[in-house]
């Protein structure tokens, strides 16, 4: 009588798991598997906009080995993937001059080495509707594969060019600093 009861609480507490983690009702799953490794969701954060703190979307972050050392995930030369889950419409233009700021926030001096990988990297952006995802997969030696609303928009080269990427996350100066504490393991929010 007790195997079967042990069973179902292992069925349920694994059932529980596949879920993976949860903010503002947006799901991720505990692991993605990219290129034949499995990377691990090292945390979920929320990036608000303006002064009101509008919500804009929940950002997943997955890693090889969990961390809550920020600069140790960007120096890592390790598979990593970024998602971008929108709960609002953002059109194009928005998207470009947010991924403007944030390079030069904290970027700034790798700036004219990445110019022209970084307009390819805008070039590939869409308006996003609330409900879509956007995805960059750090592929270390290769560079950032970006994927816009399930579809693969290219690569963009070079292990410098992912690591100022994430620093936008992850840097000194992200777009808000629970957006930042989330992804290095915090709080969602």
């Amino acid at each position: 009588m007790l195997l079967p009861l042990l069973i179902g609480v292992s069925t349920l507490c694994s059932v529980g798991a596949a879920h993976g983690k949860e903010c503002l009702k947006v799901s991720f799953p505990d692991q993605v598997a990219v290129d034949g490794n499995t990377l691990v969701l090292n945390g979920l954060g929320l990036r608000q906009a303006t002064a009101l703190k509008v919500n804009v979307y929940v950002a997943a972050l997955y890693v090889t080995q969990a961390s809550t050392d920020a600069n140790a995930i960007i120096g890592a030369s390790t598979p990593k993937q970024l998602t971008l889950h929108f709960v609002r419409g953002v059109g194009r233009s928005d998207l470009t001059k947010a991924w403007d700021e944030g390079f030069v926030a904290n970027s700034k001096e790798q700036l004219p080495a990445l110019k022209e990988r970084v307009e390819k990297f805008k070039g590939m952006m869409t308006d996003m509707k609330s409900g879509e995802r956007m995805s960059f997969t750090y592929k270390p030696g290769t560079g950032v594969l970006v994927d816009v609303g399930g579809a693969s928009k290219g690569t963009v080269e070079g292990d410098d060019f992912a690591k100022a990427l994430l620093s936008i996350w992850l840097g000194a100066h992200p777009p808000n600093a629970s957006l930042k504490a989330g992804l290095v393991g915090g709080a969602c929010g």
